[in-house]
C-alpha cells in the first residue's frame, strides 16, 4: 500500500508497526488493502467478461473475473492524493448476492449507528432500484446510497478503524458488484 495512506494510519493510532494490530491477520493495512469499500469506480456493469457468457452452448456457464466489491491500497492512494479537505460524498451502486439484502441491513446497521458518527458522516439518502429509465442492459442497481464524510480523510479513518473491519466481511459477502464513487459539490 502506499506511503501516504500507511503514514497517516500509523499515526493516527501511535503505533510504528501495523502488523502487531492485527496479530495473525497480515497486519492492519494488509486487511485493508483486502476490505475496504471501492473508492474509485471499480466496476463498470456490463462491460465484455463480466459475469456469465451470454449465448454460452456449452454444459457450465463460464464466468469472467470476479467483481470488484472492496478497494486495494492503490485505490485508497489514490482516494486521498485527491483530497481537498472539502467534504465528499460516496455514491454507492449496489447489486446483491442471494441473501446479500439481509446481510448488508446488518452491515448498515452498525455503520449508522457507530461508525459514521464517529467520523462525523451520514447517509444522505438510501433507496432501492428499479429498472434503469436509460442503461445498457445490466447496469439496474438493486440500491443506492449517498452517504457524507467531512473529508476523505475522515472516510479513510472509519475504514481504518479496527472495530469497523469487524463488519466489513458483511458488506462483502453481501454484494456481487458494486461501484463507489468519490463526488463533490459542483463550483
Amino acid at each position: 500500500m502506499g506511503d501516504l495512506f500507511e503514514s497517516m494510519v500509523k499515526g493516527g493510532a501511535k503505533v510504528k508497526d501495523p502488523d502487531t494490530m492485527m496479530a495473525g491477520a497480515g497486519g492492519l493495512l494488509d486487511r485493508i488493502d483486502s476490505l475496504l469499500m471501492a473508492l474509485a469506480l471499480v466496476l463498470v456493469p456490463g462491460r465484455p467478461g463480466a459475469g456469465l457468457t451470454v449465448g454460452h452452448t456449452g454444459p457450465t456457464p463460464t464466468r469472467g473475473p470476479p467483481m470488484a466489491v472492496d478497494p486495494t491500497g492503490s485505490d485508497l492512494k489514490t482516494f486521498l492524493a485527491a483530497d481537498d479537505d472539502g467534504p465528499v460524498v460516496m455514491l454507492n451502486l449496489l447489486r446483491f448476492a442471494p441473501g446479500g439484502r439481509e446481510l448488508y441491513a446488518e452491515y448498515s446497521r452498525a455503520v449508522v449507528s457507530t461508525f459514521l458518527p464517529r467520523v462525523g458522516g451520514e447517509v444522505v439518502y438510501a433507496g432501492r432500484g428499479h429498472a434503469a429509465l436509460v442503461a445498457e442492459d445490466g447496469q439496474a442497481w438493486d440500491a443506492v446510497l449517498l452517504v457524507r464524510y467531512p473529508s476523505r480523510a475522515a472516510f479513510a479513518r472509519m475504514v481504518a478503524d479496527p472495530e469497523y473491519q469487524q463488519v466489513t466481511h458483511l458488506r462483502t459477502e453481501a454484494l456481487s458488484e458494486a461501484v463507489l464513487q468519490p463526488t463533490s459539490a459542483w463550483g
